[in-house]
């Protein structure tokens, strides 16, 4: 290592942002193709490209923080300022579609039937599988924050228990969502009440299927001894997002399948 006079993280040079553009490029032609010449070749040599560049990425980031000591005190604050604003970001990103929905919802047009839900759609019953998956997340939440409060105390085995008890309710929410997407008596294309509900609820579970691969990552560290009750911004980066799914969830479950059903 270099000797340095100050406390930042000048960034090694590094092919994995290269890759992870490649890969993007790919994957999106590789839709497209998937789509209309029904040819999903493309789109999985994509799907592959970004995973490795994933795992790659992830392990050089793995190997400055935890054995080169480069994420000093000022790159941490660096890297918890950079999350709280992604976050943020991700915010108005559901509160566009939290627009659309109320828009439509609180003065419904007459192509619509003048009513909602529009005319023809038959709602999911928010006392079932969406209750379910309700008390799944809080329940999620509740793993989490038992999983910091033992690192914070130096608690390593009640810190992989509450990870993995997190992991395994991450995954059981989306095979049940799954399953509600497969048996919903509407689709995508029915009316705006389909478009909101799709896309609302879809990117919230594209969301948690990052957040379950995120925690997961932080299970197989935590396995590691990577953390320590000091340094561990890895592990809160991923309990805030957790949270964060969990705040959003709650109000698709109060507007969506609850009111607006």
């Amino acid at each position: 290592m270099k000797k340095q006079n100050h406390p930042f993280h000048l960034v090694d040079p590094s092919p994995w942002p290269l890759t992870g553009s490649i890969g993007a490029m790919t994957l999106t032609s590789g839709m497209v193709m998937w789509f209309h010449m029904k040819n999903p070749m493309l789109m999985m040599m994509g799907i592959l490209i970004l995973i490795l560049t994933m795992i790659q990425w992830w392990r050089d980031i793995v190997r400055e923080g935890t054995y080169q000591g480069k994420h000093t005190i000022m790159v941490t604050n660096g890297l918890k300022w950079g999350m709280i604003l992604f976050i943020i970001s991700e915010v108005f990103f559901f509160v566009s579609f939290f627009w659309g929905f109320f828009h439509s919802s609180l003065a419904p047009t007459i192509e619509i039937g003048m009513m909602w839900p529009p005319k023809g759609i038959k709602t999911f019953n928010p006392m079932d599988i969406p209750l379910l998956n309700t008390t799944i997340l809080l329940s999620s939440g509740i793993t989490i924050t038992w999983a910091h409060h033992s690192i914070m105390n130096m608690n390593h085995s009640q810190t992989v228990k509450g990870l993995f008890l997190t992991v395994i309710l991450g995954i059981y929410f989306t095979i049940l969502q799954a399953y509600e997407y497969i048996e919903s008596p509407f689709t995508i294309s029915d009316s705006v009440y389909g478009s909101c509900f799709f896309m609302s609820t879809g990117f919230h579970g594209i969301h948690v299927i990052i957040g379950t691969t995120f925690l997961l990552i932080c299970l197989i560290r935590t396995m590691k001894f990577h953390f320590s009750s000091k340094h561990h911004f890895g592990f809160e980066a991923a309990a805030w997002y957790w949270h964060f799914v969990d705040v959003v969830w709650l109000f698709l479950y109060i507007s969506i399948y609850w009111w607006g059903s």
